[in-house]
């Protein structure tokens, strides 16, 4: 008798591993999107996070203007992170969670 086996899901996982397979640029507000901002923070997302801290962030220059210690205790204060870095960590692993997991 023979035993059929539903790959399917294992397949997608393939497919999609092998997407995310080499070097690829993604933008800071897909990283940390709205769900992820919302989840860890009062701020329903990520321009909500800049537009209150206090700093003057309208780009890139700008943002890396900002001290990082400064930053860091602004993330502390307002987010489930201790720091910036952590909260970087924890949306790209979120990312690639989601990306890993699409269609399953």
């Amino acid at each position: 008798m023979p035993i059929k086996i539903d790959r399917s899901g294992l397949d997608r996982l393939i497919k999609n591993a092998k997407e995310l397979d080499g070097k690829h640029q993604v933008k800071m507000v897909d990283v940390l999107n709205p769900e992820f901002v919302s989840a860890h923070s009062k701020f329903d997302d990520l321009d909500s996070l800049f537009a209150a801290s206090g700093f003057k962030i309208h780009s890139p220059d700008d943002f890396a203007a900002i001290p990082d210690d400064q930053w860091d205790a602004f993330i502390n204060a307002n987010t489930d992170f201790d720091n910036w870095a952590e909260m970087q960590r924890a949306g790209h692993l979120q990312y690639l969670s989601s990306r890993l997991e699409k269609g399953l």
